[in-house]
């Protein structure tokens, strides 16, 4: 189950408010000299699957959502993973990317991605490819944040044992990315999944199968927040057969966005 679900106070959002909105939105869209997502910061790059799994955590935060580990950190190599492959056999330098590489490279014939995300998270009946399911997935993306100085390490003691957990430490670039999402479907928001940058839908279509977007928009006001979450209910619940097949379109994002609304 997702998010994209109104705050309890709030049921539907007026029509004309949110119309007036996207009339003022557009303007800023078609004035703004850079209308394209300007990427990571230039000092901190994260990986997606990075990206997502510091969106699921709230501010100094140390335990990381069991969900998200469990079925969308192993799926972002595989949405990536695939597309590089078409490309190059060159190793990416992300080790996670690489395994799933390695595997799709070594497979004949061909899966589905539907089959690669139960193959790679082990939700799989099939004895004989649990060799493809990636391992400690959760600890090895805290562990690339921490040594990216936007996570630490330290022990917690729960009754009978020691817990080693993964507070927030750098707060900054956690709320660019906030920002940066929230920016997406409200001041840049263009009604278009065709025209938006590739890796903020990709990542806005992760957030949403992670149940991580209330995480995101939550410190909207209630306007705003209404605003978004009807904009990114109405993406992700495009068809994403029919958007995968348009010409400007990335296939791959749709195809896992299909495949999750299946899970």
């Amino acid at each position: 189950m997702t998010t994209l679900t109104h705050r309890a106070r709030r049921t539907e959002i007026s029509k004309n408010s949110e119309k007036k909105m996207e009339s003022e939105e557009d303007s800023n869209w078609e004035k703004s000299p850079d209308n394209e997502d300007s990427g990571d910061s230039k000092d901190i790059r994260l990986t997606l699957m990075e990206e997502v799994l510091l969106l699921g955590l709230k501010d100094k935060e140390a335990n990381i959502n069991s969900w998200i580990t469990r079925w969308l950190t192993p799926v972002i190599p595989a949405l990536w993973g695939a597309e590089v492959l078409l490309k190059s056999d060159s190793p990416t330098g992300d080790v996670l990317l690489d395994e799933t590489l390695k595997h799709i490279k070594a497979t004949e014939p061909t899966e589905t991605v539907q089959t690669w995300i139960e193959l790679l998270t082990g939700e799989t009946w099939n004895p004989f490819k649990l060799q493809y399911q990636l391992r400690n997935v959760r600890e090895r993306i805290a562990k690339n944040l921490v040594e990216k100085g936007i996570l630490t390490t330290e022990k917690q003691n729960f009754l009978l044992f020691d817990m080693t957990t993964h507070p927030v430490t750098n707060t900054t670039e956690k709320q660019r990315l906030v920002k940066k999402l929230q920016d997406s479907v409200l001041e840049r928001w263009v009604n278009d999944p065709q025209r938006m940058d590739k890796r903020t839908l990709a990542l806005l279509v992760l957030a949403h199968s992670s149940d991580v977007l209330e995480n995101v928009f939550s410190s909207l006001t209630d306007d705003k927040y209404d605003v978004a979450m009807n904009r990114a209910k109405d993406l992700v619940e495009l068809d994403p057969e029919v958007e995968g097949t348009k010409p400007s379109a990335t296939e791959m994002i749709w195809a896992v966005l299909a495949a999750f609304n299946k899970s």
